[in-house]
């Protein structure tokens, strides 16, 4: 199925609902963010959707900033999701055009850009300057890869999401910042490059809606190990696209969270146990730790950034161009809907209504 704003938000949402009750969404609440709380819990199970041209969550900071702002003014349904659709847009199209230079740089997109996103969704809903909340935002654009497979990747997610509240509240109470001048400065302090959104190429058409809960950067090497029948004897290979290695780095890993981001763990958990779920991920399967010890990742730059290729030796096994829940490769409605009960029952047709207002979707 086509991927529709509706249809990542409520992804989003769902991810949400099934992330609140995690370590980082209640540290989060305990300080006193309930934005950075809501924006941690929709990206901490790593389930939540991706767009892969800018290797970016794009509804992780924008839908919470959405929401939160939307429920506070008593805004509708159909308000929230245009702001989420225009911060969405904003945010794929700096995503998009940052991509390598952000990740090669040691950044983590989803909340560098994220900030101006969700900036772009509350000023919306706040009917503030744009350009101002943006400019501001820009200011506390932060994160870093090397926040993977801990806390701190879900709640620098959480603390862009509340960045951009914040700057947009700024702007709308009388802050001034030139976009202009900032926005100049993008390129000398992040190496991207600045972009607004092209109506003709919308991020929505390229997102992913994930099937499993992990770094989407493992999702090929899951797909071929789901296609084999048996383990195979000996040593294995991975071979992925140098990108896919500086997003899932682990090797031997000690928490569920690093697992998340081990292209051997979730490879042999795959051939062990069939693709993981949420509860995969609850603890560290001692069989597949094991079996990682035999599963080697290699690079190949000539590879698209979605594909991987599994091999015994020098046999080919499987080859995944893009995996399930690619824009090539779309979950159908039964399966959204599926994932949407598993993560949170309550949530069937929470969007049909238009004119419901928001708050109803937070509380």
């Amino acid at each position: 199925m086509a991927v529709s704003y509706a249809t990542a938000f409520l992804d989003w949402l769902a991810c949400a609902e099934g992330g609140r009750d995690q370590p980082a969404v209640w540290a989060a609440q305990a300080a006193g963010d309930p934005v950075a709380a809501l924006g941690a819990s929709g990206h901490v199970l790593d389930f939540d959707d991706t767009f892969l041209p800018g290797i970016a969550h794009l509804s992780a900071p924008v839908a919470p900033a959405a929401l939160y702002v939307a429920a506070e003014i008593g805004a509708t349904v159909e308000d929230m999701l245009a702001a989420y659709a225009a911060g969405f847009e904003a945010m794929g199209a700096l995503a998009r055009a940052s991509h390598p230079a952000l990740y090669d740089r040691g950044f983590h997109p989803t909340a560098v850009c994220g900030s101006i996103g969700a900036a772009v969704a509350a000023a919306r809903l706040l009917e503030a300057d744009e350009h101002t909340a943006v400019a501001l935002a820009v200011l506390r654009a932060a994160g870093l890869r090397a926040a993977f497979g801990s806390d701190g990747k879900s709640l620098q997610v959480g603390l862009a999401a509340s960045a951009g509240v914040t700057s947009a509240r700024l702007a709308a109470h009388g802050a001034t910042a030139s976009r202009a001048r900032i926005a100049g400065a993008w390129h000398d302090a992040y190496g991207g490059e600045w972009a607004e959104p092209d109506p003709a190429a919308p991020a929505i058409d390229e997102n992913w809606i994930k099937a499993w809960p992990c770094c989407l950067q493992t999702h090929g090497a899951i797909e071929c190990a789901a296609a084999l029948d048996e383990i195979p004897d000996g040593p294995l290979t991975v071979i992925a696209h140098p990108v896919s290695r500086q997003a899932a780095g682990y090797d031997g890993v000690q928490t569920p969270l690093q697992a998340k981001f081990s292209i051997p763990y979730t490879t042999a958990y795959t051939l062990l146990h069939g693709p993981p779920d949420v509860g995969a991920f609850a603890a560290l399967d001692a069989d597949a730790q094991a079996l990682a010890g035999r599963i080697e990742v290699t690079t190949d730059a000539d590879l698209r950034e979605s594909e991987f290729l599994l091999l015994a030796g020098h046999d080919l096994l499987a080859h995944t161009t893009a995996a399930r829940g690619s824009p090539e490769h779309p979950l159908d409605a039964d399966e959204l809907a599926a994932k949407v009960r598993g993560l949170a029952p309550k949530l069937d047709g929470a969007l049909d209504d238009a004119r419901r207002p928001a708050a109803d979707l937070l509380a």
